[in-house]
């Protein structure tokens, strides 16, 4: 039988078969609007307590694009029309806070389902999953979306939420076939980035049974439901040229990423603790691009001290040995809360109280982390990187402030690498549009793409009913980093990218063509990305960007790049 191919890859193996558990709820009358209003709110901050959980596990080990699936289900969550639908209800019917949830939800996915935008209709599972975690916090029956495996299976299910994809445990997951979905799905799109083959089946959980052998083609969305001697041999030959193809990328492994005609892009790693820099490694990752500190900082009941801190920085820098390790500086606010640091509730936070703001406010809180980076230069190929920078006020008193640790440091007569390379985030219209007045006083520049969009395009890319306005193929944005990539050039310092466009096979050509020196991405995506460098011609790809700079849209743009040889 035919399902409709989501995520490459050969799975054969036996049926664990996952169907989801329909609540019984009943319509109880109850008399006491408050107390349940009470139970609805203690159980919906509790459910975006245990979200959080899992969007920072996942911002931390997978990437912003990945995680950021839960910060919408957080948003859902705070979402007003959902709060007051729940509480209208439960004033209205009188009844309880299990009912109220079940009854919006259902509005809700009734709505969402009935969309012809497969994005938006791909929201109601979305929907399912943050209503389903409330509404088990009220019955108190546990975590039913997570589920225990204890050997290798392949994952049939009618309607798999995005958290118990998430929170499987990859090496266990031969392959997954949902009834339910499509690419855009959430589900999707983790399974994607753990590598795991996808298909989507509908009725698929009707016709096998747990244990049974099953085969398919995540690729081309074939499925085989009795698997015969000669079906065995095909699939196992087809499972032998899809691991061919994968031992050619780590045959890569020790090579350059240089086009044919002897253009080199350093491919860097992301990572968010000092451990990441091992799968970096393994990857054969060139240097760390992106070390997000702010984890460090996260799901603790106070902050890291120096000496933490500096056992981390200084970790990283010698798993390097020598290669450059770009640290950028404390980036909390916006989608990344911390308690303990008491930032005031903000109606929009992505434009308030974040990253260098929140530092520049809290000299002495920065001056922590200022000094484990300084100290731990000494150990490695260290480079400090400022984020959110907009003014040219805000670099200049960011760098007065490391001067300032620098000169304490030299009075305790601590080491620490006196020339140490300062760059910053290039992520606002602002910034870019200074560029080449930036790129006199900084030794790099780093693109962070998912904000730069963000806040180019003046669109909350969580909002879905404005996310397709989110294109990182828009271009105004492209226009934005050829400014950005252009003035570091003319200045004599480095740039690159560190947000997830940078491991996008369709845009690759344009950043070659644009000159860009650094691309910085899950390690997942490194080989993937070389394999793709060693292919191309500089010389053509600079033809692709004088192309791609007359189109108006960013559907044009798109459609251009992704036809492009």
């Amino acid at each position: 039988m035919k399902g409709t191919p989501i995520s490459p890859g050969i799975a054969i193996g036996k049926v664990h078969l996952k169907k989801l558990v329909s609540e019984e709820i009943s319509f109880i009358q109850t008399d006491n609007a408050e107390e349940e209003k009470k139970r609805f709110q203690d159980s919906r901050a509790l459910a975006i307590k245990q979200i959080e959980e899992i969007y920072n596990e996942m911002l931390r080990s997978k990437g912003e694009q990945e995680a950021s699936i839960f910060l919408a289900h957080i948003e859902m969550l705070n979402d007003m029309e959902f709060i007051n639908g729940v509480e209208y209800v439960l004033e209205e019917s009188g009844c309880t806070s299990e009912w109220a949830v079940k009854t919006v939800r259902d509005n809700f996915v009734e709505i969402f389902e009935s969309m012809d935008h497969d994005y938006m209709r791909e929201r109601a599972m979305d929907i399912k999953d943050i209503s389903g975690r409330v509404i088990r916090i009220l019955k108190g029956t546990g975590n039913e979306d997570s589920f225990v495996l204890t050997e290798p299976v392949i994952i049939i299910s009618d309607d798999l939420t995005p958290s118990a994809t998430a929170q499987m445990e990859p090496g266990l997951v031969l392959g997954i076939i949902n009834e339910t979905g499509g690419p855009t799905s959430h589900a999707a799109i983790i399974a994607r980035m753990l590598g795991i083959p996808f298909v989507i089946c509908p009725q698929i959980t009707s016709l096998v049974k747990n244990g049974q052998q099953l085969a398919f083609d995540g690729e081309e969305g074939t499925i085989e439901l009795e698997v015969t001697k000669e079906v065995l041999r095909d699939y196992g030959r087809k499972q032998a040229d899809y691991c061919k193809r994968m031992l050619q990328l780590e045959q890569l492994r020790g090579t350059k990423s240089i086009t044919v005609d002897g253009h080199e892009i350093l491919l860097a790693g992301n990572i968010g603790a000092p451990e990441d820099a091992d799968r970096v490694l393994q990857q054969d990752g060139h240097s760390i691009g992106l070390f997000r500190t702010e984890f460090l900082y996260m799901n603790r009941d106070g902050s890291p001290g120096e000496e933490e801190q500096f056992a981390a920085y200084k970790k990283v820098a010698e798993k390097m040995q020598g290669n450059p390790v770009v640290i950028r500086t404390l980036d909390i606010g916006g989608d990344k809360e911390v308690d303990y640091l008491k930032i005031s509730k903000e109606e929009n936070p992505f434009l308030g109280y974040r990253a260098i703001r929140l530092c520049l406010d809290r000299v002495p809180f920065w001056k922590v982390q200022l000094r484990a980076l300084l100290r731990a230069s000494v150990y490695g190929n260290i480079h400090i990187m400022f984020p959110m920078i907009v003014s040219m006020e805000e670099l200049r008193q960011a760098k007065e402030i490391l001067e300032e640790v620098k000169a304490e440091l030299r009075s305790k007569e601590i080491a620490f690498n006196e020339n140490i390379p300062v760059g910053m985030m290039m992520e606002t219209p602002a910034a870019a549009l200074m560029a080449d007045i930036f790129a006199k006083e900084v030794d790099f520049f780093s693109i962070g793409t998912n904000d730069l969009i963000q806040y180019t395009m003046a669109v909350d890319r969580m909002n879905g009913k404005v996310a397709h306005l989110y294109s990182q193929y828009d271009p105004a944005v492209l226009r934005f980093i050829k400014k950005v990539v252009d003035s570091a050039h003319e200045n004599g310092i480095w740039a690159g990218i560190c947000g997830e466009a940078a491991a996008d096979k369709a845009l690759l050509p344009l950043w070659v063509g644009l000159g860009l020196d650094e691309l910085s991405m899950s390690p997942g995506s490194i080989l993937r990305i070389k394999r793709q460098i060693q292919g191309l011609a500089k010389s053509d790809c600079e033809e692709l960007v004088e192309k791609t700079f007359t189109l108006k849209t960013a559907k044009e743009v798109e459609e251009t790049l992704k036809n492009y040889k």
